[in-house]
């Protein structure tokens, strides 16, 4: 039997497809980061603080200060808060902490869902080495794990990035029907183990590496604001799912996909993209149950100028693909980028 074998103009074809392929991988975060010598071990502050409830006070807080730094003021202060540390008479409003039934009934549901990190570590680690493959000047943040009362998620400081471990507890968490008022079951359903790591770079990349700028008014400058960010996360998080990441249910992911056309001539028929009201736009950007005047039974998506941005975004960088990402998140010519995507999504496309 004789080998095939091939002309020399189809071994270059063939090599110029693999190098696209290899590309398009290399553009979804597909990228080997295993030899990147950064390892991520999240602090359990919340261990180290409960000691205070049964030790020596003034001493332990001591010690705190030297091990957390900046992060021990920022929590007793404001993410607590319990008063200043800059005398001891916050020490009174830990006691009454420390003595209430509901903190002991809390930590006991943090540490039953929580008796180690290891998945966290291993999943921010991952995250932590591609932000330094693709911003080489980070200086990354050292994590720690608190609970605060159901107060703050995420906490960005002067070198750290702490995570409120009893905002993750799981959707069906006996504590969040209670809390109904300050966060609705659409919100607190996506308070779970699995969005920690995605929560903590979102946080970064918002609060701390690219703040969205005071001269983005319009709704389109918000919306390819919030599109870079989203691109980010895919880049630096490729094996969390584009559901998670934007926090939707998977019916809302689907119902995205399903009228993404609709969605874009919504904005254009509707004159909203060059709109600055805040009131009018904040619809089209924040969390909800759905968005109003979309859907025939309100099962339209929420913030659709996120998602909607995100695919201008992609679509952008999959037709310029030697700008990189610092280029990208740096870019504020919102416009340009619009019109260089070329974004007219069809009917029935994905």
């Amino acid at each position: 039997m004789m080998t095939p074998t091939l002309s020399k103009s189809t071994q270059i074809y063939l090599i110029f497809i693999g190098l696209i392929i290899l590309t398009a991988c290399n553009r979804k975060g597909k990228v080997d980061v295993s030899n990147i010598p950064v390892t991520v071990t999240v602090e359990r502050f919340d261990h180290d603080f409960d000691r205070m409830r049964t030790g020596n006070m003034p001493v332990l807080a001591i010690e705190l200060q030297k091990k957390y730094g900046v992060f021990y003021q920022d929590f007793i202060e404001r993410i607590l808060p319990a008063g200043s540390t800059r005398d001891t008479a916050y020490f009174a409003t830990l006691r009454k902490v420390f003595g209430n039934k509901a903190y002991l009934d809390l930590k006991h549901e943090v540490d039953s869902v929580y008796p180690n990190l290891d998945k966290q570590n291993e999943e921010l680690t991952d995250a932590f080495r591609r932000i330094e493959y693709y911003f080489h000047k980070k200086q990354l943040p050292k994590v720690y794990a608190y609970f605060s009362g159901f107060q703050t998620q995420t906490a960005i400081g002067n070198g750290y990035v702490g995570i409120g471990l009893d905002l993750f507890l799981g959707a069906k968490s006996k504590f969040y029907p209670a809390l109904i008022e300050s966060f609705p079951r659409y919100i607190s359903h996506h308070f779970t183990p699995q969005n920690i790591t995605p929560r903590v770079v979102e946080a970064m990349l918002r609060e701390d590496m690219y703040p969205e700028r005071d001269a983005d008014k319009s709704l389109l400058q918000k919306m390819i604001y919030n599109g870079k960010i989203m691109y980010a996360m895919d880049l630096l998080l490729p094996d969390v799912p584009d559901s998670v990441k934007i926090r939707y249910t998977e019916p809302q992911m689907k119902w995205c996909k399903t009228f993404k056309s609709q969605i874009w001539g919504y904005f254009l028929e509707e004159n909203l993209l060059y709109e600055t009201d805040y009131q009018k736009i904040q619809q089209y950007l924040t969390d909800a149950p759905f968005t109003p005047g979309l859907g025939e039974k309100n099962e339209s998506a929420p913030k659709l100028g996120v998602w909607t941005g995100w695919q201008i975004v992609r679509q952008y960088m999959e037709k310029h693909p030697d700008v990189t990402l610092p280029q990208l998140l740096g870019m504020t010519d919102a416009q340009k980028i619009l019109n260089d995507s070329k974004y007219h999504p069809k009917q029935g496309e994905e």
